[in-house]
């Protein structure tokens, strides 16, 4: 994107009014006065404390400080040029400035003057908005982001006459954390982590996920999951991870030709392991996870669950580069809901997000995981709206046995002194959640009897337990019988 070329084009499509959303002030006007000087047209800038001038000249003109002061003199003067009103959102609902507005938006035709709104936030009165045309700088992509972190070590070093010290894991994680923040923002965060210790470390690529979740304004309906795994603490799923591994640089913007992947609907087995493939996905890949929570979208308002659910993914796609996990999406979209006396909101939600998942083009990764697929509607799983199905079935015997020496080294217990295979075996029939359970328990067993852990113990947990294979063995057995020939095995 040419923001350059973009602003020219609006300016010589005579639209009276633009709107221009921003929070870097200053490179907005500095390009809006490029580009007017291109034009040949000169550029005046208004703000409160300072009132009007030309942006070349420090004096302001008098009497133009107050709203319907710049208002009318802009109207009455005859110089023509590109006029910025900075933060004037406060007063534009003012009937008075609105039909100033009006009427110099009207003139254009014969005045040609143009009037900027600036303002972090802008929503304009439908009588002007449909006037107005609207403008976005462009946030730095990889390439820019690059280019400014190798400015600020090589302003560190020139200062410090040393090398800013790191691991090339810590810079490679910090430059896509910093993709989809403005110049400003990413420049103060880089500052933040080289002027900490000289370095930069994975503590802080943390901060600087926070950091950037917080100036994202994201709320609770969409949370960052600072909790991410990676693959070695997922057992199996090869079919999986292969398929992730091979579009892990399209994604990131590593290679550039491929169409990034758009995401994957993860069915299975309840505890097999899919929340946790959504987490290690987000590990592996090096960009921030965040969650969407449909039980905090719901309003009682009408039209307010919708807009809840559109301000989610608009904070997802201010994340991007990352990864969007809607766990178990079955319970906030299904095909049974609507009929059940909640006004039509299902139906409404998932047009929103049947609409945001085949139209958008940011760098967000959609992880779905679900339970019972028969639920949801055909056109939410169809190829093109996301890349492919994959059914998570209950661990094999070898899986199974992963999954023992993950949880015995997650609780710093060592494996060798386990029967693992022993263990693998005698929990045919467990997911990965009950398989951790069984530990879990088997640690307390051996603590209540003054005892140290051994496969004994292990054992007799899992022989005292009835897995969910058991218990709900008709619906395990149609959700495989249904992915058979529809998914692909993880």
């Amino acid at each position: 994107m040419n923001d350059e070329h973009d602003l020219k084009v609006i300016l010589r499509s005579r639209f009276p009014l633009v709107a221009v959303e921003s929070f870097e002030e200053l490179r907005v006007l500095d390009l809006l006065e490029r580009v007017a000087n291109l034009e040949d047209r000169p550029l005046f800038v208004w703000t409160l404390t300072e009132g009007l001038r030309r942006r070349s000249r420090p004096d302001s003109l008098p009497e133009t400080r107050d709203p319907p002061d710049v208002l009318r003199h802009i109207h009455s003067t005859p110089q023509n040029g590109v006029y910025v009103l900075v933060d004037f959102h406060p007063f534009l609902n003012d009937p008075v400035h609105q039909r100033y507005l009006k009427t110099i938006a009207q003139d254009h035709g014969r005045s040609q003057k143009t009037l900027v709104f600036l303002s972090p936030r802008l929503e304009l009165p439908a009588d002007l908005s449909r006037m107005a045309a609207r403008f976005r700088m462009a946030m730095p992509d990889l390439a820019a982001i690059r280019a400014l972190v190798k400015a600020e070590l090589d302003d560190w070093q020139f200062k410090n006459d040393a090398r800013v010290q790191g691991h090339q894991e810590a810079l490679d994680m910090l430059l896509q954390l910093l993709v989809g923040m403005s110049e400003d923002d990413a420049r103060r965060l880089v500052r933040q982590a080289i002027y900490d210790d000289g370095a930069i470390t994975i503590e802080d690529t943390a901060r600087v996920l926070k950091q950037k979740h917080e100036a994202m304004g994201a709320d609770a309906v969409l949370s960052l999951e600072l909790d991410v795994a990676k693959w070695d603490d997922v057992a199996g799923l090869a079919n999986l991870k292969r398929w992730l591994d091979q579009r892990r640089n399209a994604f990131t913007g590593e290679i550039r030709g491929l169409e990034a992947p758009r995401g994957v609907m993860l069915l299975g087995v309840q505890g097999s392991g899919k929340s946790l493939a959504a987490r290690a996905v987000a590990g592996a890949w090096r960009v921030p996870l965040m969650r969407l929570d449909f039980g905090v979208l719901y309003s009682k308002w009408i039209g307010e669950t919708e807009r809840n659910l559109r301000e989610a993914l608009r904070s997802a796609e201010r994340m991007a580069p990352c990864v969007l996990w809607i766990d178990e999406i079955e319970k906030g979209i299904s095909q049974e809901a609507g009929d059940n006396g909640e006004g039509g909101v299902s139906r409404r939600m998932l047009g929103t997000l049947l609409t945001w998942m085949a139209e958008r083009t940011s760098r967000v990764f959609l992880v779905a995981t679900a339970n019972a697929i028969e639920q949801l509607p055909p056109e939410l799983i169809r190829k093109g709206r996301i890349d492919e199905i994959f059914f998570v079935d209950l661990p094999d015997a070898a899986t199974r046995a992963e999954v023992v020496r993950i949880h015995l080294k997650r609780r710093s217990l060592d494996p060798g002194a386990f029967d693992v295979a022993e263990l693998g075996e005698a929990t045919a029939g467990f997911s990965g959640a009950e398989i951790e359970q069984a530990i879990v328990a088997a640690l307390f067993a051996s603590h209540a009897a003054g005892e140290q852990l051994g496969t004994e113990h292990v054992l007799a947990e899992a022989r005292a337990t009835r897995p969910l294979s058991v218990i709900a063995a008709e619906k395990i057995e149609a959700l495989r019988f249904w992915a058979r020939d529809r998914a692909v095995m993880a």
